[in-house]
């Protein structure tokens, strides 16, 4: 890429704090560290690992993350210097110490303030003139600077604020030390023109006295709520912005953030159209985002641009005669730029030893795992090995991401050891009714239970049934989604549920279970109304009355059997929801939006 004349864009990706607050989505400290590793090795230059302050989990993934990846060098010859770790803060001293604390630990480090400026939020949200803004925002950026020389700071609702009163604010924290300012979109209102118009007229019209605005780094975070992110995001960088924040596969809160794999694919392939170039190694980006989506639980739309399943499919009979002739003909992009030809590649067989084994988990960027996980996973394959023709490298991938999200050791507390674990379950099932038997350990107590449930609704049913007499919870399923990963009959399936505990009250022994919501194609073939008829009787009679106020927990399991995948993730759902009960955050991260 010709990159004369040009300026750096500077790559902020915010997956593991703004992309973990998209409903239902949770990581461990462990997936965490293992997503910050690839964004390192994928070049991102700054990466937000979380928000400090909001739990003691949340501060050691970020100090982890800062210590254990932070001087991490590998993959980075293109950029030149280690990746730089930020958490985020609100104008709050406390906030910004426990920030500092975490990401220290790195050699290049980061505290990125947010404080809300729309007349809205001043009024109604934090209380407080725009006057107190502009002091509050001072003596935080103040504070932080007085630890670290690399401070960011973010009017939340900057696309609704008044562009005069913005211009204030950001004129007194430059002259507080800032060195990045990030004009965030936090609700998707803008449009395009709008938004890239905005930061024309803050860059011209933000006067700060002691500081020269050129020294400035300019940012742009967009959300998705009217499907414009990237664009905006594109628009910014036409008038003036230098660092994107987005997120793998664009996800995040709501309908989610500026798709990383958009923005950076986008000035690659019209490099003489922009003024900026980026470091990305952007071979590495279906990798990532295969990764990001299986440990998080998240599912890729086919038709998602880049990454997508369908990103290079061509159904059209003359789309495929053109194709054939000259790929160029409807290909703007090779998939091999963004690697998305990997899924295709024969990688080991089933008579592979070790050492080939380890060698390919070096050669895509896995070869850092310990001894533990490493044996784990080379079981996994040889037995995938022996039930499929062939292994590919998006099967080993998902192996590996499977295995660290049911790792054992999550955490150096116990807190994130899971409490149940599935140990065997069998359904059987016919014309009327489905019946499943489950054992599952408790590791509290080390005790191995048995129970058994019937299901009018099919196996999958039956077999939640067991398992939630076996926890003692009552659970509503929320959402049950069964998809393909990779190719052909032989493909692996990924199963994710998300459940959400529901108060109970003494009543009837039957209980009417109607209010879930199933989508994907599941192994149950019931009528929809033999679901909505479907009863079960239950062993302490109760009343399912739900509660909106609720959190969400999402579980998720990769493997070759959906009736042994769908346990697996239902199980790994209900010790999120057990460990939520002893990790409520302190302060909850969705309070603070960017």
């Amino acid at each position: 890429m010709v990159t004369s004349n040009k300026e750096k864009l500077i790559i902020f990706d915010t997956t593991l704090r703004d992309g973990e607050q998209a409903p239902g989505v949770t990581l461990t400290v462990v997936e965490k560290l293992e997503i910050a590793k690839q964004l390192s090795r994928l070049g991102v230059d700054v990466l937000e690992a979380g928000f400090p302050i909001s739990s003691q989990g949340d501060f050691e993934a970020v100090e982890r993350i800062a210590t254990e990846v932070g001087p991490l060098m590998i993959g980075r010859e293109a950029v030149g210097t280690p990746m730089t770790i930020a958490g985020l803060a609100r104008a709050v001293h406390q906030d910004i110490q426990r920030c500092f604390d975490a990401v220290s630990k790195a050699p290049r480090h980061r505290i990125h303030i947010v404080l809300a400026t729309s007349d809205i939020h001043l009024k109604y949200k934090l209380k407080i003139t725009r006057e107190e803004c502009i002091a509050r925002a001072v003596s935080a950026v103040s504070f932080a600077k007085s630890l670290t020389d690399d401070v960011e700071f973010s009017p939340e609702d900057a696309g609704r604020s008044d562009q005069d009163f913005l211009c204030e604010v950001l004129a007194a924290v430059i002259d507080a030390g800032a060195t990045t300012v990030n004009v965030p979109d936090t609700v998707g209102y803008n449009m395009p023109a709008e938004y890239g118009a905005m930061f024309k007229y803050l860059i011209a019209n933000t006067k700060p006295t002691k500081k020269a605005k050129e020294d400035v780094i300019w940012s742009a975070h967009c959300h998705n709520d009217l499907g414009l992110a990237t664009a905006n995001t594109l628009a910014a960088i036409m008038n003036g912005v230098r660092q994107v924040e987005v997120t793998i596969n664009g996800m995040g809160e709501r309908a989610g953030n500026t798709a990383m794999e958009e923005v950076v694919m986008a000035i690659h392939t019209h490099p003489s159209h922009f003024p900026v170039y980026h470091t990305i190694q952007t071979e590495h980006l279906c990798r990532i985002s295969l990764m990001v989506s299986t440990l998080s639980g998240t599912v890729i739309q086919p038709n998602k641009a880049i990454v997508g399943s369908n990103a290079f499919s061509h159904e059209s009979g003359i789309h495929q005669d053109g194709v054939l002739k000259n790929k160029l003909t409807y290909e703007i992009i090779s998939p091999e730029t963004v690697g998305a030809n990997s899924s295709n590649m024969l990688i080991l067989g089933k008579h592979s030893g070790r050492a080939a084994f380890r060698a390919r988990l070096q050669e895509i960027g896995f070869g850092g795992i310990d001894e533990e996980t490493f044996q784990a996973t080379f079981d996994s394959f040889k037995n995938l090995a022996d039930s499929k023709k062939r292994v590919t490298e998006q099967d080993l991938i998902i192996l590996l991401s499977d295995r660290v999200a049911s790792s054992t050791t999550m955490s150096k507390d116990s807190i994130h050891r899971p409490v149940f674990i599935l140990k065997s379950c069998q359904v059987v099932s016919g014309d009327t009714f489905a019946t499943a038997t489950v054992q599952i350990e408790d590791t509290r107590t080390g005790r191995v239970g048995a129970d058994a449930a019937i299901s009018k609704s099919g196996p999958v049913e039956a077999l939640f049934l067991a398992i939630q007499r076996l926890v003692g919870k009552t659970i509503r399923l929320v959402k049950f989604d069964v998809s393909a990963v990779g190719e052909g009959q032989d493909a692996l399936a990924r199963v994710s549920v998300q459940i959400v505990e529901v108060e109970t009250s003494a009543s009837d022994a039957t209980t009417r279970v109607s209010e879930r919501a199933v989508s994907g194609s599941g192994s149950d073939e019931s009528s929809d109304e033999d679901m909505k008829n479907s009863t079960f009787t239950s062993k302490v009679a109760t009343a399912i009355t739900a509660s909106a106020e609720r959190p969400l927990y999402l579980g998720h399991g990769i493997g070759s059997d959906i009736i042994q995948t769908s346990a697996k993730a239902y199980v790994n759902a209900i010790n999120w929801l057990v460990a939520g009960e002893s990790r409520y955050r302190a302060v909850d991260a969705k309070d603070v939006s960017v």
